[in-house]
């Protein structure tokens, strides 16, 4: 029965992963995307308390 043969799939196995690790990976990483998240400044804002009415 040669589907119990692990030589042939076994070769198979190892190229479908190399081709994951090593075509697939640069393809996706090199899309860019559209809104990348700005850096938020460095100060910090300036916290006030409230004035509420009913103290």
């Amino acid at each position: 029965m040669p589907q119990l043969n692990p030589a042939p799939w076994f070769a198979i196995l190892i190229f479908a992963w190399l081709v994951f690790l090593t075509v697939i990976p640069p393809k996706v990483l090199g899309h860019s995307f559209p809104n990348d998240p700005t850096s938020q400044s460095a100060h910090e804002p300036l916290m006030e308390p409230w004035n509420w009415p009913w103290y």
